[in-house]
This record gives C-alpha cells, sequence and structure tokens, in this order.
C-alpha cells in the first residue's frame, strides 16, 4: 500500500470496517506554536458510538514527557517524536494482509493494542472467530468493540455459538458448572 495521506488511508480501512456498528478511527496534527518554536501535536483516536475507546498519545502519554508503547519502548520527546507514522505503518500492514491471515498473522509491531481492536470490527472477521478473538484478547477497547457487534447477532446464533462454548468446556473437562447451566 506504501505511503498514503490519512484520508486514503482511512478510507481503505473503512472498507474492511463491519457498516453494522458506529466505529471511526481519526488521525490528526494540531499546529502548536511555542517559545521554541512550531511544530504539530499528532494524535490517532478510535471512536464506537461517540466513546472515545483508543487514544494516542493519550493512554500512552508519561510523566517525563515522552510516550511508552504496550512493548513497553519509550519515545522521548513527545511531539517531536512520535509513533504516529509507525502506527499508520501497522494500518497499512492490516489493510494489505490477505482476508485468510488476518485472524491468524501475528502483528510484531503492534505495540498499541491495535489489531485486536481492528480485527473485531472487521467485516471479514465472522462470528465464529469473533467469538474465539472474544475469549482470548483482554483488550478492553476490543472488547467493547466485539460486544457491539455480537449485540447484532440474532439470537439463534447466540444459542449456537454458546451452546458450542459449552461443549468445549465439556470436552477440555471443565463443564460441570457449564452442563449445569446447560441443562437449565
Amino acid at each position: 500500500m506504501g505511503s498514503h495521506p490519512w484520508s486514503k488511508l482511512q478510507r481503505e480501512l473503512y472498507k474492511l470496517i463491519s457498516d453494522d456498528i458506529k466505529f471511526q478511527i481519526h488521525c490528526v496534527a494540531y499546529p502548536m506554536d511555542s517559545v521554541y518554536g512550531s511544530t504539530d501535536l499528532p494524535r490517532y483516536w478510535i471512536l464506537l458510538d461517540q466513546e472515545t475507546i483508543w487514544d494516542y498519545p493519550k493512554q500512552f502519554a508519561t510523566e517525563e514527557g515522552g510516550t511508552k508503547n504496550l512493548s513497553s519502548n519509550f519515545v522521548k520527546w513527545y511531539p517531536y517524536n512520535t509513533d504516529i507514522s509507525n502506527i499508520s505503518a501497522l494500518i497499512c500492514e492490516y489493510i494489505d494482509t490477505p482476508k485468510e491471515e488476518i485472524f491468524s498473522k501475528v502483528f510484531e509491531n503492534d505495540h498499541w493494542g491495535l489489531i485486536n481492536i481492528l480485527r473485531a470490527a472487521d467485516r471479514r472477521i465472522g462470528i465464529r472467530r469473533l467469538d474465539a478473538l472474544r475469549r482470548k484478547t483482554h483488550n478492553a477497547a476490543a472488547q467493547k468493540v466485539i460486544k457491539a457487534r455480537m449485540k447484532l447477532v440474532p439470537d439463534d446464533q447466540a444459542q449456537i455459538l454458546w451452546t458450542k462454548a459449552v461443549r468445549r468446556k465439556v470436552r477440555k473437562g471443565k463443564g460441570e458448572e457449564a452442563i449445569d447451566i446447560y441443562r437449565g
């Protein structure tokens, strides 16, 4: 995909996002003038139903005046040094990943917990895999997106998913209480 202005990158990403949820991703550089010169304050954020569920740099800011990502990499001197270009490159990598690899690929450069949020919102991830992602991820923002998408699942499909989950627990020997719940 290469280097694209944000609007083109955003447009390509929106082609992959489920139409059933109110998911938005934004990137803005706010102009800042100071006695030391001028620069831009870059920001990435994701909204779900108008709630900000992911926010760079806000969620990653440190008291030392830099940012720290989930991999414990420290970036000094925000806003002069930022992860914005790396986040954009990660989004490009996600967009360019073939459909059959989206769920299984390890995105080694995801230092911000972004990929599971994108997976949760991706129309190419079906209900079965969405349920697997729900069980696998501890990312609060991804869980909110999954919950929004799962609310849209018809009750009969939700019952099938729940029944399959109970059966898996029974097969793994974790099912005493699950069996009692299932029997009702």
